[in-house]
């Protein structure tokens, strides 16, 4: 089992940007898919953004692309991702998930992952 812990979320102003971190334990995360997902009050949990177990693959939800980057320092058994231009509509609790991946398909769904952290929260204020 893989222990994930968020941290870097805030209050920040429309336009700012933030970079949430999320460091797993328990073991490395090297062969791992990690991908971020959010939630906002009285919504669905939400794909953010993903990158592969060899970090050569990343992909994003069209509502942040080209503003969110995610990353990997396997190093560090942490994922990033960096988060600029901010907007109200951003506001959730972000979480961090991870799942197996060496030779499996890639996934948006949030069923697809049996690892996630407590999240951290993002408030953007207009």
């Amino acid at each position: 089992q893989v222990q994930l812990v968020e941290s870097g979320g805030g209050l920040v102003q429309a336009g700012g940007s933030l970079r949430l971190s999320c460091t797993a334990s328990g073991r490395a995360v090297s062969t791992y898919d990690m991908a971020w997902f959010r939630q906002a009050p009285g919504k669905e949990r939400e794909f953010v953004a993903v990158i592969t177990w060899s970090g050569t693959g990343t992909y994003y939800a069209d509502s942040v692309k080209g503003r969110f980057t995610i990353s990997r320092d396997n190093a560090k058994n942490t994922v990033y991702l960096q988060m600029n231009s901010l907007k109200s509509e951003d506001t959730a609790l972000y979480y961090c998930a991870a799942v197996f991946g060496v030779g499996k398909a890639i996934t948006r769904r949030s069923g697809g992952y049996n690892n996630w952290g407590q999240g951290t929260q993002v408030t953007v204020s207009s």
